[in-house]
């Protein structure tokens, strides 16, 4: 009876609405509720209880009044977190579907969904003879029929687990003379270098660390569970090692991203552990910033960790840049540390995130459903316009004409509404959707460069996923011990995620740069991701 109950009552039990919680009670009633319950208990436990309550309830109630940006963070976190597309935001244009455009149907793609076998280019394919089945016997199963090779053979696809780094011990036959006492070794099989540690291992271990983000004692955890040792200690001499003989390709990488069209930037904090000087006065934060920059044919992406802000950190790269080149378009949100080096405004054509300050409406609509419904309306036609560019391969130039065709004319309604509902009084500056609306018109300038400027992004998501590299390493090691570790960290992300923008393999490419370093500091250029595989005459 007992279970019966208990399951019976979490059925019936409705869900908990936070944004109906004392919506339609007065602050007053309230109070006068709380008031009667001191007169029939008392002032005890009880009365405290629920004062306490009703009144922690108004502060948060008035505070989401106010100022809805920070409780409806807060929220996101108690209740569950949600999607900023159009559907899921704006919950009456989900209940009428008929007013939603139909998305686009794409054809499924064959197959069940799992890897095939040519997805495995790195796999040990062994071939397997066919016995007792030669090319031009009679069939066994028929009286006149002839076997003939297929074209394509048969594959089975069977994957072994093994530890990261597997230790191979050569055992070096010796033999002593019984006279003179000479001993004669074995020597050691051709292709075993000399090191201990080839260049596989900084590679995979870079990769790892840098890539992966796993933790140095993590790694030493699952070593030590496959048999094959591999100290935190050993680690790091290997890491570090390793970055100095990288820190030419990653110096040519800076200079060549100084050259970019299109640069990113944004930063996120970070903490080093052994005090590092600072660099102004009263600095005592530090950042990781992440710098994506748009060449014509290239991706390139730079990891800097340390006291200056994103801003700083791009005007050091930009003094790379060469003579004679136009100003390159920087996207960025619109904090003065994205945009503000140490000699003051950064030489660049500024543009700022549009999905930073759509986002700013977001956090708003369950108290402004039809403005915000209003707005996110306008901005995706735009994002379907720029998806459309995209999809149609358009260039720069191209694109540019057709923004300005399809986009300027909702930009500019966009703006004019945004204009009447503050000067006609139609909502208060200081409320949520007020301040959103002020943000968005104090930077609408750089916010529409996509309709003055070609190849203008019009957000910053790009460089925000190229930073949740960073993000992961702090959320999994918390912290790099010393200014030299995070220099080495730097290094491995830049080349890292700088290859797999480009579509190169990290692995292979560090591996190469590992096993010509020497030629890598005599010509960084030639050993760029792009330019990999290697050509023979430099390998």
């Amino acid at each position: 009876m007992g279970m019966s109950q208990s399951r019976q009552r979490k059925k019936t039990t409705p869900p908990l609405r936070p944004d109906l919680l004392f919506k339609e009670i007065p602050a007053e009633v309230l109070r006068k509720d709380v008031a009667r319950i001191r007169e029939s208990m008392g002032e005890g436990e009880v009365y405290s209880n629920m004062r306490m309550l009703v009144e922690t309830m108004l502060v948060i109630r008035e505070e989401l009044d106010r100022k809805g940006a920070g409780i409806q963070r807060l929220t996101s976190i108690i209740w569950g977190s949600k999607t900023e597309s159009f559907a899921t935001v704006c919950r009456q244009a989900k209940d009428a579907g008929n007013l939603l455009r139909p998305k686009e149907k794409h054809e499924k793609p064959k197959g069940h969904g799992r890897n095939a076998v040519e997805d495995y280019p790195k796999a040990t394919r062994i071939l397997v003879p066919l016995e007792g089945k030669a090319s031009g016997e009679p069939c066994p199963h028929c009286p006149n029929g002839k076997i003939y090779p297929q074209k394509e053979p048969a594959t089975l696809l069977r994957i072994t687990g093994v530890a990261p780094f597997r230790a191979t011990v050569y055992e070096l036959e010796r033999r002593r003379c019984s006279l003179c006492g000479e001993v004669f070794t074995a020597p050691a099989p051709i292709g075993v270098g000399e090191e201990k540690y080839g260049p596989s291992v900084a590679a995979l271990l870079g990769l790892l660390r840098y890539g992966a983000g796993l933790p140095m004692n993590r790694i030493e955890r699952l070593q030590l569970d496959m048999g094959n040792p591999l100290p935190v200690s050993t680690q790091w001499e290997i890491l570090f090692k390793a970055a100095g003989l990288l820190a030419p390709a990653h110096a040519e990488l800076t200079r060549q991203a100084a050259q970019g069209q299109v640069l990113f930037n944004d930063d996120t904090v970070m903490r080093i552990l052994e005090k590092v000087p600072f660099p102004k006065e009263g600095r005592k934060a530090v950042y990781t910033s992440a710098i994506l920059s748009r060449t014509v044919d290239h991706r390139i992406a730079l990891f800097i960790t340390g006291h200056n802000h994103a801003g700083e950190n791009l005007e050091a790269v930009l003094k790379h840049r060469a003579e004679g080149l136009t100003a390159p378009i920087q996207m960025c949100d619109a904090l003065a540390a994205n945009t503000v080096g140490e000699a003051g405004e950064l030489n660049t054509i500024l543009a700022h995130c549009l999905a930073h300050a759509r986002r700013r409406f977001v956090e708003v609509e369950n108290r402004f459903p039809e403005e915000v419904e209003h707005l996110l309306k306008g901005l995706r036609e735009v994002y379907r316009n720029d998806a459309r560019a995209k999809r149609e391969s358009m260039d720069p130039t191209n694109r540019l004409t057709f923004h300005q065709r399809e986009s300027g004319p909702i930009m500019a309604g966009l703006e004019t509404w945004l204009r009447e509902q503050v000067e006609g009084g139609k909502v208060e500056p200081n409320s949520g959707l007020g301040q959103a609306i002020t943000y968005m018109r104090k930077h609408w300038v750089p916010l529409t460069l996509f309709l003055r400027e070609p190849g203008a992004p019009l957000d910053n998501n790009l460089c925000e996923a190229t930073l949740k590299r960073a993000i992961m390493h702090r959320k999994n090691s918390l912290f790099y011990r010393s200014a030299t570790g995070a220099r080495a960290g730097d290094t491995f992300m830049s080349l890292i995620h700088s290859a797999e923008l480009n579509g190169v393999e990290p692995f292979e490419y560090l591996i190469e740069l590992l096993t010509h370093s020497e030629d890598v500091e005599r010509d960084p250029a030639k050993w760029m991701p792009w330019c990999y595989p290697i050509p023979p005459d430099l390998a």
